[in-house]
């Protein structure tokens, strides 16, 4: 069931806004955001947090300068997402800037599993040319790999961690951690993701290095203002909260991407996605361009992904990233497939008792995990992300992995941290979750085939305790109506031209209109015709095809751009119905 509801607007903080310039729409929807002052609205590189609040921060610089001098063998090891690709991109970019020789490993996922294991130190101990590295550097990953920084310093490898992730109880004794999450880290943005991490110890390395003298004799210092795209990239896909932090270096790297400063890797695949750069927004970041990256790691290893964003040559950058646009179509198909077995299964009341939703009852548990031997490890997260989004349940799905282990994703929903439930559940069954970590809203975890019962049961059991009735009723928050003077292209131009994402999301919108017309489109999208006043509104609901009878609807809905046969005019994406 879903409830609508309109977000409140601190009427003081609307009109400060209004009174300092902002448009009276946007005043309105910031305000209900949070935003008390158009200084809060000033993504100007100025306005980032000092690097030198991030805990280890200058000790890494430290590390890295010293290797450089030392002409030391750096090795980057990557995580298999896009926050991890563009973090890898961004680390050897920069450290090639500053003369450092650095190489990069994407271990394949599904052969190494997560993180800085052993396995993969041994792997990396015979990756780089002329012997073993001298440094490893991990990006989005490393904050638990405590026994992979055990064995590489029994090699005689340094490891500088570099991560996000919420660390356990125990931390890595790596040289240095830098970590905004780490215990004692003053950082005031806790938010930021790894690829944000990399970037602010690159910034560090460059004062560092600009300290030693290392920019003097006509050496010219990069200029690392050239990497946000990435940073934006990486930042949007990974779905961290976008705090004022966040939004800047989203909001930079947006103006470089539309201005044509992006790098060819970037371009090539804003090509495979058929947008153009120009009209670059948040959304095409997260929801075409990301899950192109993302498909290389989930089906493959993100190796192609990786060199996508370092090649410089615009020509191998198109075939890279078709290389990848292939990889998602593929991944799309897959996914289509095992999200239609797993409905199946819910559907069937015979199978939801299997599936532990108790004697055929009509609502889902508290929380759901699915497992199928068939299912393609690579997908199960972006399957659990679907489920979750259907049911409005925390959602695990599992694939069959190695040796009698499944490998799960799990998506929750707000009000369930996913990884401190995880945590309770080991608590209570010690052994049962091989491995687990993540974060509040996704998760992963490795467990015993046979023990997969029993964990669908506790995880149910344990959200059922930590999630209110209030928490499984999903509501979708709105900004109440929109004046018709507001339907326009222009309405639709400037709130594109915002920074929304995860934390600071884009406008909805609910009204109610007089139905025209309705149809299916290719048997899963629902098309209205909708009328308020004498506006007339195409108005499109996608993967969904139901609708309130009669000639009048309540809708919850954020405003695009129709582009047909070059005739551009407002359309209704439709969120949902009162």
């Amino acid at each position: 069931m879903t409830r609508i509801v309109t977000r409140a607007v601190p009427s003081r903080a609307q009109w400060q806004l209004e009174q300092e310039g902002v448009h009276p729409l946007l005043a309105r929807i910031y305000a209900a955001r949070g935003i008390r002052s158009r200084a809060e609205l000033d993504t100007a590189l100025s306005g980032l947090l000092p690097p030198a609040t991030l805990s280890g921060v200058e000790d890494a610089a430290t590390v890295l300068a010293d290797a450089i001098e030392a002409d030391a063998r750096i090795l980057i090891i990557a995580d298999y997402d896009c926050d991890g690709a563009t973090a890898c991109a961004v680390g050897v970019r920069a450290l090639r800037a500053f003369g450092a020789r650095v190489d990069y490993l994407a271990p394949n996922r599904f052969a190494y599993g997560y993180g800085l294991s052993p396995q993969i130190v041994d792997l990396a101990a015979t990756s780089c040319d002329g012997g073993p590295p001298d440094l490893i550097v991990t990006v989005d990953n490393g904050i638990a790999s405590v026994e992979g920084v055990a064995h590489a310093q029994e090699l005689g490898i340094a490891v500088l961690v570099t991560d996000h992730h919420l660390p356990g109880e125990v931390l890595p004794d790596a040289e240095v951690i830098v970590n905004p999450n780490q215990p004692g880290c003053a950082f005031a943005s806790k938010h930021l993701a790894g690829v944000g991490v990399i970037f602010y110890v690159m910034l560090a390395l460059r004062a560092e290095l600009r300290s030693r003298g290392a920019f003097v004799d006509g050496r010219k210092e990069p200029n690392l203002a050239t990497l946000l795209d990435l940073v934006a990239l990486g930042t949007v896909a990974d779905v961290v909260r976008l705090d004022r932090n966040n939004r800047i270096l989203v909001s930079q790297g947006l103006q470089r991407i539309r201005s044509g400063r992006l790098t060819p890797g970037l371009r090539a695949l804003f090509a495979a996605a058929g947008r153009d750069p120009a009209k670059a927004s948040a959304f095409d970041l997260g929801f075409l361009i990301g899950p192109r990256l993302n498909a290389a790691g989930r089906l493959a290893d993100m190796s192609v992904g990786i060199e996508c964003l370092l090649c410089d040559d615009e020509s191998r950058a198109l075939t890279l990233a078709q290389q990848l646009d292939a990889l998602n179509r593929e991944r799309r198909e897959i996914e289509a497939g095992m999200q239609e077995q797993a409905l199946a299964r819910l559907e069937d009341l015979d199978s939801l008792a299997a599936t532990g939703m108790a004697g055929g009852e009509q609502a889902p548990p508290a929380a759901v995990a699915l497992f199928d031997p068939d299912w393609h490890q690579g997908v199960v997260g972006i399957l659990a992300a679907r489920i979750r989004e259907r049911l409005h349940r925390p959602v695990f799905a599992f694939a069959r992995g190695d040796d009698g282990q499944i490998k799960g994703s799990g998506r929750s929903i707000p009000g369930l941290h996913l990884r401190d439930a995880l945590d309770l559940v080991s608590k209570r069954a010690p052994g049962l979750l091989l491995r687990f970590g993540g974060h509040a809203a996704a998760a992963g975890a490795t467990l015993r085939e046979e023990d997969f019962p029993r964990f669908r049961e506790l995880f149910a059991a344990v959200a059922g305790e930590l999630l209110s009735p209030a928490d499984l009723m999903h509501t979708l928050e709105t900004d109440g109506e929109l004046e018709s003077g507001y339907f326009s292209l222009d309405t639709v131009r400037m709130l594109e031209d915002e920074v929304w994402g995860q934390g600071f999301p884009a406008p909805v919108f609910t009204d109610e209109f007089v139905v025209d017309s309705r149809r299916v489109l290719k048997d899963k999208h629902l098309k209205l015709r909708l009328r308020k006043g004498n506006q007339r509104f195409d108005a499109i609901r996608f993967n969904a095809t139901e609708s309130p009878e009669g000639d009048r609807i309540r809708a919850a809905f954020r405003l695009s751009i129709n582009d047909f046969n070059g005739v551009q005019s407002t359309q209704l994406m439709i969120e949902g119905f009162a």
